[in-house]
Parts: C-alpha cells; structure tokens; sequence
C-alpha cells in the first residue's frame, strides 16, 4: 500500500505539472494548448464572467475546509503513532512507574532505526506547519477576502484545488502511510472491543510529545523559519487585497494594490506560497521526491497564474509601476 501511495502520488503531481511546463513554453504552435489551460487556471478578475462551467470565487473557502479537517486527521493520527511506536525521548519518571503500554512500546522502538524515528516525527512537524497554513487560509476566505459576486473560478479550477489541498497534506506524510494505517485500524478495533476503559487508560504526555519534536535536527527549525517568513507576508499581502475590496466603491472596480510585496512584484500572495512550500521542502530534508513534486506543482500553478495576471494589470492600468515583476524579484 505504502508503495503504491507513494506511486501514485508522484504520477498525479507529475501530470499536473506537465501541461503546465507545457503551456509555459513560448511557442506559437503551442498557442491554443496555452489558451485552454490559461481557460481552466482563470479565476476572479482575469476570468470573464461570460465564462461556462464555473462555480463562485468564494467556494475557496471549501479548499480550506477540506484542508483543515483532512491535515488534523493525518497529523492526529501520525502524532499518536510517533509518540506511542517511536518516541525520540525517554518517558517521564512518572510514567516509568506506572508502566503501561507507552513504556513496552518505547523499548520496543529501540529495534526500529534512528532514521525511521526522525522521518516519522518530520512528518508529524511537516503536518503541522500545513495545518498552521490551511487554518489561516481558512479564516481569510471567510473574514478577509470579500468576494464579489461576479468573481468566478472555471469548475476545474474547483476540482484541481480539492485536489491539491487532498494531495499535499498526504505527500507529507506518505513514507509513513501504511504504519500509521495500521496502528489506527489497531486502535480503533481495540476502542470497539475494550470501550471506554481504553480511552480511560491511554497515556498521553504533551511534554514528551513536544520534547520529541524539539529533538528535530537544524533543517527542520531552518525551514519553519522560511516557511513563517513566507507566511507573515502572505498574511500581509492578502490583508492589503481585503482591504481593497472592502474600500471599493464598486463590486467591479479594482485599483493598484501598494504595500510589503507588493512594491516589487504583481502577486506577491503567490511569491509568498513558494516560499512558504519552499520551507516545508528545507524542514522535510530535501530528500522526498514526492515534496519535491509537490514543491514542482506550486511553482509552476503560481508562476503560470502570476503571468497572466501581470499581463493583466499592464492592460487595465495605464499607469502600472514599471519596477514590478510578475512573481520572482528581479528575475520574472
């Protein structure tokens, strides 16, 4: 199972990522293939709202809702598996003295190798830095953002985003999948026949947890910083677009967005994303290509949708800054 996870999440990454690369190739022949999947990405103000086959801009919110419930059950249910199978720190004297399962089972984890331990508990960080991200993106879609009724995103568009926010949780964690499968099958046939002498007995010591989670090595800490750097902008840029809706005069009328980012790039919101997904690449190592795909898909999606709403700024503003890129400072 666990191979087959990992499988197929690298081969849907790698075909979302392909018409992409290829749509981005400046080519004429390759013009009406850029057009369709340009027709697919176009939400809120680059999609004409003559458009078929589109759903309400403000059905982001279920991205995040989806996102929220799917990364707390994966993180839950790693979390539990790290600290009951292969805890990085001895159990409290406490817990020494009373025994129970918990203790057996770190003995045990003493057989299992040191890598396979850290890998577990980067998993456990990685699911908790997306669930910090999600919850976010989900209190801006319903305070911050202040869709119009005429934003629209294409269906597939819609689809691709349930997709991704399915997918990205579980490529964090997807080395672990089928053992972290098993122990919850475990526990919840042990919960049907014990009951609530069960839940009454199960030790849990936060303290243990968090201590096993600050024996992380200095990547994972490197990478929380980025990703918190990209995060706090991101939280600033996206204040700055609410606002300017909330200050509009008119559901259609848009003005030139100042402030952070927004001084050196047309979709710093975006920029932001890389660099934040950037962070959750550094905090996992480096070494998954299935992040790594991940990552991929991200910066193409963004670097493709930033093109085409630089190219549209330039065309409804005569007066566009002429210092801004569409997405990467100085590059792009």
């Amino acid at each position: 199972m666990e191979v087959g996870l990992v499988g197929l999440l690298r081969t849907a990454w790698i075909a979302a990522i392909l018409p992409l690369l290829i749509a981005s190739v400046p080519s004429s022949r390759l013009s009406s293939f850029h057009g369709a999947v340009l027709e697919f990405a176009k939400r809120g103000k680059i999609m004409k709202s003559s458009s078929q086959f589109t759903v309400p801009q403000k059905f982001f919110c279920h991205f995040y809702l989806v996102a929220v419930v799917w990364t707390a059950l994966l993180l839950v249910t790693t979390g539990m598996y790290a600290y009951k199978t292969v805890p990085l720190v001895y159990p409290t004297f406490p817990s020494q003295l009373t025994g129970g399962s918990h203790i057996f089972s770190w003995h045990k984890s003493h057989s299992i190798p040191i890598s396979y331990r850290y890998g577990v508990w980067r998993s456990v960080f990685l699911l908790l830095l997306m669930e910090v991200q999600v919850l976010r993106r989900l209190f801006e879609t319903i305070y911050v953002f202040n869709y119009s009724s005429s934003a629209r995103m294409h269906i597939f568009g819609y689809l691709t985003g349930l997709f991704f926010y399915t997918a990205a949780p579980l490529s964090l964690c997807c080395n672990n999948a089928l053992e972290v499968y098993k122990f919850s099958l475990n526990a919840v046939a042990e919960f049907i026949v014990k009951g609530k002498t069960t839940m009454q007995h199960m030790e849990f010591d936060w303290l243990e947890f968090v201590s096993s989670l600050l024996r992380l090595r200095w990547l994972q800490w490197t990478g929380a910083v980025i990703f918190f750097w990209g995060w706090i902008h991101q939280r600033n840029c996206h204040a700055i677009l609410g606002s300017l809706r909330e200050h509009s005069g008119q559901n259609d009328e848009y003005v030139i967005p100042h402030g952070d980012w927004f001084e050196v790039v047309s979709s710093p919101h975006y920029l932001a994303e890389i660099v934040i997904y950037t962070g959750l690449v550094v905090a996992s190592g480096g070494t998954d290509p299935t992040i790594w795909l991940l990552f991929g898909f991200v910066v193409s999606n963004l670097v493709f949708a930033a093109a085409e709403t630089h190219r549209w700024y330039l065309k409804k503003f005569k007066n566009y800054p002429s210092n801004r890129l569409a997405i990467i400072p100085f590059v792009y």
